[in-house]
């Protein structure tokens, strides 16, 4: 059993118009599994919205301090905003920003909820996966970080032993940092190299410190990697991560933003890599967690034709479908033509895959990094 949490209200978690980051995103990927059929009123649940103490479970009280300052339109010095990660390029600042990142939070949390009561085995919050916010600092797009908030309620609320997945080009570094001591939360995050990626962390001897120590695993990737030795690096190494780990639960964070075409990566994923993805995951969880799995969403650029079709094989991957094929439903295409400042391309399968020089040093590369992490896990 799956449910989708979605409310309009998580769109207003917005930067600004001209500001990459833009959940509408959420809103499309929404509509067009409407359009398809395959999600339905009963299907989505309405979120929650998360507590000041639970965001604080993660976040320094100071920092949250400051997010409710800024909700509130006081003025705050550049210099302290900027200490705290904020009035930045990345990370401006907006009104009401407390309560609009409250809800996101609460999406996650909501997430949480209905696996732990057991009303689904399966919970997906698209609207999640901030994974770039530490306890006291804003970075790359994220405020509060859902993400880690959503597993210390697991480990605090619930006594699970966590595995979190994250499979975003850029680095999940908010999550590991939170849980970089620990020994109830494995962090696994597969990336482009942060050689010449925001956030520059994630290399493969990052493995955790004191209790952690050996419970971060990341596999940096080079730029230009594709499907085939994606693919094979993520089920190599995360199959030996979860036989070494042995989870309770799988929280698991699926940005899109390694797909070719979005603006801000290097990596030269297809389509096909994110039909792949949940499906591993899914399988994993069907195999190690009791199909126990909490899916969130992550970046992903490029809105008008990647994400919505890619995070729409999530939910595909999790109901146990097969993956869509041929042309877009009419009624989205319609919807959303005239609003793109681009032609949407009106198919499933992508419009080019560029040809990649140097694929086979690439790969060579790749399963060097691999084959060290898995090294970590015997």
């Amino acid at each position: 059993m799956c449910k989708y949490i979605y409310s309009d209200d998580l769109l207003q978690y917005r930067f600004g118009n001209h500001h990459p980051f833009n959940q509408m995103r959420v809103k499309m990927t929404t509509d067009l599994l409407r359009a398809t059929g395959t999600l339905t009123s009963d299907d989505i649940v309405i979120p929650r919205i998360a507590t000041d103490n639970e965001i604080m479970s993660i976040h320094r009280r100071d920092y949250v301090q400051l997010i409710k300052q800024i909700s509130k339109e006081v003025t705050v010095p550049t210099e302290r905003l900027q200490k705290y990660g904020l009035s930045t390029d990345d990370t401006p600042t907006f009104a009401e920003m407390h309560e609009y990142s409250k809800r996101i939070v609460g999406a996650s949390l909501t997430a949480v909820d209905l696996v732990m009561s057991k009303e689904t085995n399966i919970a997906v919050s698209l609207a999640g996966g901030l994974h770039h916010g530490f306890t006291g600092r804003a970075g790359g797009f994220c405020i509060y970080n859902d993400s880690s908030i959503a597993i210390q309620s697991l480990i605090n609320n619930y006594n699970q032993r966590v595995l979190y997945i994250d499979t975003d080009a850029h680095h999940g570094d908010g999550v590991q940092e939170s849980f970089y001591h620990s020994n109830q939360c494995l962090t696994y995050s597969i990336h482009e190299t942060g050689r010449y990626l925001f956030p520059g962390t994630g290399r493969f001897d990052e493995r955790g410190i004191e209790e952690g120590f050996g419970y971060a695993a990341n596999i940096p990737l080079e730029p230009f990697t594709s499907d085939e030795s994606f693919i094979h690096c993520l089920n190599l190494s995360l199959r030996r991560v979860i036989e070494s780990y042995k989870p309770d639960i799988i929280v698991s964070v699926h940005g899109v933003d390694g797909h070719h075409h979005d603006p801000l990566t290097h990596l030269s994923l297809s389509m096909f890599s994110f039909q792949s993805v949940p499906r591993l995951i899914k399988s994993l969880a069907d195999e190690y967690t009791d199909g126990q799995l909490i899916i969130l969403g992550g970046g992903g650029y490029n809105i008008w034709n990647v994400v919505p079709k890619a995070w729409a094989h999530i939910w595909y991957a999790v109901k146990d479908l097969p993956p869509p094929t041929g042309r877009l439903p009419e009624a989205f295409i319609k919807q959303y033509e005239h609003k793109s400042k681009e032609n949407i391309f009106p198919y499933w399968h992508d419009p080019t895959c560029p040809f990649i020089l140097r694929t086979d040093s690439i790969t060579e590369s790749n399963k060097i990094i691999l084959n060290r992490v898995l090294n970590y896990f015997k």
